[in-house]
């Protein structure tokens, strides 16, 4: 049996650069990082005693004798791409999926970890991050971009630049009591509203030429933010400041971002003292992250009493396999073969 814990991930800025059809042209960047809230799979061989041959436990329960006959996309292309046979597959997370926050992805690294690891092969941090990409955007042709598998693999507050020849991570060398109150500063909110990010994101590709005057100023946005965090004789509130003007590009750059019922959200947070914010993920529902004074969110917090509010720490490990007890499997008599 094998356990994978996979840590979920917030986007400060540059989220829309990471996707393949603007970096390749004009490059892109995003700040990112991962936090307390996880993603957990399970995964081992199937006893032979049943009537099924693969069992698939979610938001539902799936048990079948053919790959095939999977409903779940990324568990049927996952197990194919591997070669994967005769599994019991179980998911638990900490928050809701389609919120913001990269399940998806999330999940595609932790999967892809344990059949790894059930297989008794090692991958690197950055391979299990591009057989996310792979496994999701083509294999799945699910939509959007690459930073949500490279989070969730590598963790940390991290830089990822993009350009046409791939990828490159490079952490935020940031004092630990800096970043420390920059965690403190921090306010996370459940909207209730939960979305499909390829559909969002679907929307967004069609008007990049549209949207580019936007999505390269929420680049310039990157160096500014990394250069506020690194820099000790920054004023640390500079980065909220930044964060709201990365809100007010983001809203511009598709219909779907935002809705009244979260503009409404948003600007009760603002006028209680939150110095910028932004709703996380693709849009159009999730979670709200505000940057606020320790002194100020009190009166944030009240504001948002309709919501729920999700206290976080920052982490640093990325997916990581919690539990592994090896199992001994006859590949060459599996039912399916």
């Amino acid at each position: 049996m094998i356990i994978t814990k996979t840590p979920f991930r917030m986007s400060f800025f540059g989220g829309g650069t990471d996707i393949p059809e603007f970096f390749r042209e004009n490059r892109g960047a995003v700040l990112s990082t991962t936090f307390d809230k996880y993603v957990y799979v399970t995964v081992r061989h199937l006893p032979r005693f049943f009537d099924y041959s693969t069992e698939l436990i979610y938001a539902k329960t799936e048990r079948v004798n053919r790959i095939d006959e999977i409903e779940h996309p990324m568990v049927r292309n996952a197990m194919k791409m591997l070669d994967m046979k005769e599994l019991h597959i179980s998911y638990d997370a900490d928050l809701p999926a389609r919120t913001g926050l990269g399940t998806s992805s999330t999940f595609a690294v932790g999967l892809l970890n344990a059949f790894y690891c059930l297989k008794g092969e090692y991958r690197s941090k950055k391979e299990l991050a591009d057989d996310a990409i792979y496994l999701e955007r083509t294999l799945c042709n699910e939509a959007g971009g690459w930073q949500d598998q490279i989070a969730a693999s590598f963790g940390s507050l991290n830089r990822i630049d993009f350009d046409n020849r791939g990828y490159h991570v490079h952490p935020v060398i940031i004092n630990p009591e800096r970043k420390k109150q920059l965690n403190e500063n921090f306010m996370l909110f459940f909207t209730g509203f939960t979305r499909n990010s390829s559909e969002i994101q679907k929307s967004t590709i069609v008007s990049i030429q549209e949207k580019k005057k936007q999505l390269l100023r929420m680049l310039d946005l990157v160096d500014a933010a990394q250069k506020v965090l690194e820099n000790n004789e920054c004023d640390l509130d500079q980065f909220g400041v930044l964060l709201d003007e990365e809100w007010k590009l983001k809203r511009q750059t598709g219909g779907s971002i935002s809705t009244d019922f979260i503009d409404d959200f948003y600007t009760r947070g603002i006028n209680s003292g939150a110095l910028g914010g932004k709703l996380l993920g693709a849009g159009g529902g999730g979670f709200l992250l505000f940057y606020v004074r320790p002194e100020k969110q009190d009166k944030v917090r009240e504001a948002l009493s309709d919501l729920m509010e999700v206290p976080f720490k920052f982490e640093r490990q990325g997916t990581r396999v919690i539990y592994y007890t090896p199992e001994a499997f006859d590949k060459c008599t599996c039912r399916e073969e």
